[in-house]
């Protein structure tokens, strides 16, 4: 019995450290994407390196952690970086929270492939119309779509890939 509780313990042991060092690599990696886009001819922001550690956390981690990055990741590039803009922050904060949270709820209810894509693709349009309202009222010479929709598609196929193939190892 005494082995049992031990085994469980050195689980959960186990799994709070992949969580903290999952964290550490996430804010690192956010923190050094301005200085990382200048070196390759492809600016990294486009394979949206936010919803990359997210994406990852969810996977290798707790709900909870997932909720935590979501929201606080943007912030982390806005303190760090001063980029994006703070409206863009909070739009990018609460894109990624939605997308996580509606994973959550649809990968209940269908295969996972289906779920992160369509929980990707809903929050998108979300971030989308809320963006769109920003042009209106506040930034009205700002772009409603920055990256390429065939990017967009590729990264959602490859983050989708990645979820559905270590989902169906659990």
């Amino acid at each position: 019995m005494i082995k049992a509780h031990s085994m469980t313990d050195s689980t959960l042991k186990t799994k709070a450290l992949i969580t903290i060092i999952l964290d550490v690599i996430a804010i690192a990696f956010i923190y050094f994407v301005p200085t990382f886009s200048h070196m390759p001819s492809f600016p990294l922001y486009l394979i949206e390196p936010m919803r990359i550690m997210v994406i990852l956390a969810l996977v290798h981690t707790n709900r909870y952690n997932v909720l935590i990055l979501a929201l606080t990741l943007p912030f982390v590039s806005f303190i760090f970086s001063a980029h994006p803009h703070l409206v863009k922050t909070g739009l990018i904060s609460a894109e990624l929270t939605v997308n996580v949270l509606l994973f959550y709820l649809f990968v209940k209810k269908m295969p996972s492939i289906i779920a992160i894509f369509t929980s990707i693709w809903i929050s998108k349009a979300f971030y989308y119309a809320l963006k769109y309202l920003t042009i209106i009222y506040l930034f009205p010479n700002d772009k409603l779509i920055s990256t390429p929709i065939y990017i967009q598609i590729i990264t959602s196929l490859v983050f989708s890939g990645y979820v559905f193939l270590l989902f169906r190892k659990k």
